[in-house]
Order: C-alpha cells, then structure tokens, then sequence
C-alpha cells in the first residue's frame, strides 16, 4: 500500500488554482471558424496532435493553460481567436500519481477533492473531481488497489472487484474509495455510459444544417 492511502498524505507542493483560459481574442475576432479533429486527449493524458504525442514542454503548458469545455460538454484549447476543439480517448480528465504520491491532474493540478469513484466493465478506476469526471491513469492503478475498501474496511479482494466489472450494474456497488483520508462511494457503470453520465463530448463536431 502507498503513502497515498494514509490520512497523513501530504502534498509537499501546493499550487493555487488553475487560470482561466485567456478568451480575450474572441472579442477582437468573433468569426474564426473552430478547428476539429488535429487535438487529442489520450487515456494517459498525454497531448497528441494528429495522433503524434506533443513532447515540447511550452506548447504543452499553454495546452493545459487553455483547456476548457463549452456548454454542450465539448473539450477545446483557446488558441487565439480559435477553439480548437479537443478528441478525447476517454475522459475529458486524466489523473496521475505525481512525485509527492498525491493525485495530480494531466494539466498538473493537484487533487484536493474527491466527489466520487466509478468501476467501468473493462476495469477503469473513474474518479470525479470539481473540474469534472477523471480517469485514474492505467501505470497507477495498481497502487489504488488497495485503497479499494469492502463495508468492513478490509482492502477489497479480487473476486469482489471482478464481479462489478463483470457486471456493471449501474449504480452503487459495496465499495468505497478511501485516499488521503476521503471515504467515496464507488459505483459502477458500461464505458459506453459514461459520457451521457458525465455530460461530456468525446468527439466534437461542427454542427450542420
């Protein structure tokens, strides 16, 4: 088990919160048309554009600077006058372990606040956040195994968690989430519900007609 199940979990660096996207642009020039399908999000949280992973660390940062979602749930980064919208493999937020064991989102973001825990049929650990519906970053799974807690209290065995996900039934399962001294409900849920669930887009389009 890791640091990251104790009470005690304390992350060394705490950075305030996120600016806001920069959407000053828009009001000088109103009609630049969006741009779809050059940006993607993938399930590690990596940037990727037409498909290749972005390794340049400034154009990283301005991603993750001008990451931000519209009323209909579709992701984009402010770039300028334009939106470009955001194809997301998964969900619209990715979390990792970071240096400290603390949650971190993939715009680098510590996680302060965990709303709620989720078990997807293929084996996904979802977890919701203030900023939205995230998903555990499969390299760290296997260190919230045992954060996975049965009404006894009692780290959840293998048969237990294979059967949610064998069966999603959606709604509450027995287990909880416990993480840094937070107790959440897990539930559970098909993958292919998870955006309706959430109010999240995976894949933005123009609108026609």
């Amino acid at each position: 088990m890791i640091g990251g199940c104790s009470e005690h979990c304390q992350c060394i660096a705490r950075r305030g919160p996120m600016p806001a996207p920069d959407f000053s642009a828009m009001l000088r020039w109103p009609n630049v048309p969006a741009c779809y399908g050059w940006l993607s999000l993938d399930r590690r949280g990596h940037w990727r554009l037409r498909g290749e992973v972005l390794g340049h660390a400034g154009l990283n940062e301005f991603l993750n600077r001008q990451y931000a979602h519209d009323a209909d749930g579709c992701y984009f980064v402010q770039n300028g006058p334009q939106r470009v919208f955001v194809e997301l493999e998964y969900t619209p937020w990715v979390l990792r372990l970071g240096a400290t064991g603390c949650l971190e989102t993939h715009t680098g973001e510590d996680v302060n606040e965990i709303r709620g825990a989720t078990l997807d049929n293929e084996g996904n650990l979802l977890i919701e956040i203030p900023e939205g519906i995230a998903l555990l970053c499969d390299r760290d799974l296997p260190a919230l195994r045992d954060c996975l807690r049965l009404p006894d209290g009692e780290p959840a065995d293998d048969a237990s968690v294979l059967e949610i996900i064998a069966q999603p039934v959606p709604g509450l399962t027995v287990l909880t989430l416990d993480w840094a001294g937070q107790h959440v409900p897990v539930a559970s849920i098909p993958r292919s519900e998870v955006p309706g669930r959430y109010g999240f887009v995976p894949s933005p389009r123009p609108a026609t007609g």
